[in-house]
């Protein structure tokens, strides 16, 4: 079972995505909080597996509180969302310690399933936040750094050549792996990018990084 603690600074909305998930048989609720200071003393006290934060509240921000909880307690995983989608509040979260990123109008399965993929440390990107993440990376700017986090180096070559065509036998020979190991790359690309096939990571690294 995943516990969960939720933080938004909205009631309605904080309480829907409580009834929504808690459908899921391996996800549980265990607390939810307004602010970021309450996330803060509620992480404390209950130990969640996984954080579901917003960014922009009063008090105490997702950015400080996601900092705090992250330096605390390195071993649980937070998982913005939210409604802003600016450069900055990417940057600023990621690079603070929050594993993933993704908008509050994504499907609360999509949701679940994120919720699942940060669980066993895997990072998630929403299909708008990823292309603004992977912008930065031909500039050395904090984004590019936090990104940097997310995706490795190796995952990086294997998403390029992926981009050119490439299938796995003649990606293995490129960079000397196991075709085997190359197959787990992609599936991991596919986990971290929120994307269904290699068909659509190939499309995005042509589009992205090429």
């Amino acid at each position: 079972m995943i516990r969960l603690l939720l933080v938004d600074d909205q009631d309605i909305f904080r309480q829907g995505l409580a009834a929504l998930l808690s459908v899921e048989a391996d996800l549980e609720v265990v607390g939810q909080a307004k602010n970021g200071q309450e996330a803060i003393l509620l992480t404390q006290t209950l130990q969640p597996d996984v954080i579901l934060m917003d960014v922009r509240m009063p008090v105490c921000d997702g950015v400080v509180a996601t900092q705090n909880v992250h330096q605390r307690y390195p071993w649980i995983r937070i998982l913005v969302l939210t409604t802003f989608d600016d450069d900055q509040y990417i940057a600023q979260s990621l690079l603070a310690g929050a594993l993933g990123y993704l908008l509050k109008r994504t499907p609360s399965q999509q949701i679940a399933a994120s919720i699942r993929s940060v669980y066993q440390g895997y990072s998630q990107l929403g299909p708008t936040i990823a292309p603004k993440v992977f912008a930065q990376l031909k500039s050395p700017s904090l984004l590019g750094h936090a990104c940097n986090n997310l995706i490795s180096q190796r995952e990086l070559e294997v998403l390029r050549l992926l981009g050119q065509g490439k299938n796995n036998q003649e990606i293995a020979q490129e960079l000397y792996l196991g075709k085997g190991t190359v197959k787990n790359y992609i599936s991991q690309i596919l986990s971290k990018l929120n994307l269904r096939d290699r068909v659509k990571a190939a499309l995005w690294a042509q589009e992205h990084l090429l």
